[in-house]
């Protein structure tokens, strides 16, 4: 039997103290490092903003009971890689405007700013059923057609329920390749191998990535999936383009962020009963915003509208008060739309302001100066204004055409059918200025009409339409003398 000496002894159960330390250490230091991995955030669905703590009215959003909880970030799920270029000088870089891929819808290519953009995101919004899929599929199509090879990957509909749509829309070219798949790194991976030429993903909100424990849709899941996404169409050089779900306020479900993702950011607007569509382009970083893209629904799917204008006067009543035409301009378009407005006596103690198609706001305010003004006294009546057709004007220019339109209402006189009338109106009744005003009367020339009342600086050194007599006026006072 060894016996050990006092200081061999002193050192070996200091080794051993040390030892028991540092494991103690590694086994606190391990245990933090996967409590921080598995912290958890309560994140807004609405706009994405986080908390440490349930709240129960989001500080952003100012929406109420949409906080989930998730786990947070981790190194793991938050690497990306970069694009890996050089810094160039701007003048050797070569870029041509034309360089754009042809749809083959001429009203798609006109929102889209003249056709696809090479390595661009576009996210489409829209109500359920209102045609997102159908016209995509047709878009596909059409680029099949020329030669080059699609995907369409679709996360809520099986591969023959897209071949039956596809029948029925004519779509059947053998470049066009359908993928039924909600992974993400399972799409990636099959959109390395088949390279197409334009990616459609329908929808975004089905979508979901391993790294994230969220459920898909949630709004971790929807804002990572899109950066992976469309940092890959950045580096291809695919155009992608992404099918977003709408909520019920009309804005697109998951993160506002997505819409700052995204190039451009297009929304389709219409009236289920009505056979027309409309898709706007609300943000386009190619192209002009506001551009508007009409079209019908039919059983073959969407028909693009050559001319706008006659479709939304198609039903246009003769001789009827209240309903006077204007002239809007929707991106580069001028569109010729007929503004209604009902003015009655209210059986309430507060009159009633109800629109469609025009801010609210606006024709309060405008309802206002007619009263200042033109002495007319609706704060005892009741006000409805309609955009026939279901269309939406939100510029100034139409605040003259408001205007007339409560006037005739409240008059009971019906105006001039071959009048068209424009004009912004400031706060002390005075009729200013807007822009492109050949454009405007270009188009109601050429949809008949003779007649334009317009502000008064219009008329200094313009070159106005053969066949239509302008008239300008300063003051909605003088509205009357030439509107009936």
């Amino acid at each position: 039997m060894v016996k050990r000496s006092g200081t061999g002894a002193i050192l070996l159960t200091g080794r051993v103290i040390i030892h028991i330390f540092v494991e103690i250490f590694l086994i606190y230091l391990i245990g933090s490092l996967k409590l921080k991995k598995m912290r958890m955030m309560f994140t807004c669905q609405n706009c994405g903003y986080q908390s440490p703590k349930w709240l129960g009215r989001c500080p952003s959003c100012s929406q109420w009971n949409c906080f989930v909880e998730e786990r947070a970030h981790t190194n793991e799920t938050i690497m990306l890689s970069g694009f890996g270029s050089m810094p160039v000088s701007i003048d050797t870089i070569e870029a041509d405007e034309t360089d754009r891929l042809i749809s083959g819808i001429k009203e798609m290519d006109r929102v889209l700013g003249g056709g696809i953009v090479t390595g661009s995101a576009t996210l489409i919004g829209g109500d359920p059923g209102i045609g997102k899929s159908t016209l995509l599929l047709q878009v596909l199509q059409n680029i099949a057609a020329a030669g080059y090879k699609v995907l369409y990957i679709s996360g809520e509909e099986s591969a023959r329920q897209i071949s039956m749509r596809g029948k029925r829309i004519g779509a059947d070219s053998s470049n066009l390749i359908i993928l039924i798949e909600i992974s993400l790194e399972s799409i990636q991976e099959r959109i390395k191998e088949i390279s197409p030429a334009v990616v459609v993903i329908d929808s975004i909100q089905t979508m979901y990535s391993s790294f994230y424990s969220s459920a898909p849709g949630s709004v971790t899941q929807v804002r990572e999936t899109s950066e992976k996404i469309i940092l890959q169409s950045k580096q291809s050089g695919i155009p992608l383009f992404l099918i977003g779900h709408v909520t019920k306020d009309g804005s697109i479900a998951g993160p506002r962020v997505l819409e700052h993702m995204v190039d451009t950011v297009l929304y389709f607007e219409g009236d289920s009963g009505l056979s027309y569509r409309i898709v706007r382009a609300v943000k386009n970083r190619y192209g002009p915003t506001n551009e508007i893209g009409v079209f019908e629904m039919r059983q073959e799917g969407l028909f693009e509208i050559e001319n706008p204008s006659a479709l939304f006067l198609s039903e246009r009543p003769s001789g009827a008060s209240g309903s006077v035409v204007t002239a809007s301009i929707e991106g580069t378009r001028p569109i010729l739309v007929e503004v209604q407005s009902l003015v009655r006596e209210t059986s309430l103690g507060i009159p009633r302001r109800t629109t469609i198609g025009v801010d609210h706001n606006r024709v309060a305010l405008l309802a206002a100066v007619i009263d200042r003004v033109c002495g007319f006294q609706l704060s005892n009546y009741d006000i409805y204004i309609n955009v026939a057709g279901g269309v939406k004007v939100a510029e100034p220019a139409t605040d003259l055409a408001i205007i007339s339109s409560l006037a005739s209402s409240f008059l009971d006189r019906p105006v001039d059918p071959e009048t068209i009338v424009f004009g912004e109106v400031g706060l002390t009744g005075e009729v200013r200025g807007v822009g492109q005003f050949e454009s405007r009367l270009k188009e109601a020339g050429r949809m008949g009409f003779n007649r334009a009342i317009l502000p008064k600086n219009a008329l200094r050194g313009q070159l106005f339409e053969k066949g239509i007599k302008p008239i300008g006026i300063s003051s909605i006072g003088e509205l009357a003398e030439y509107l009936f």
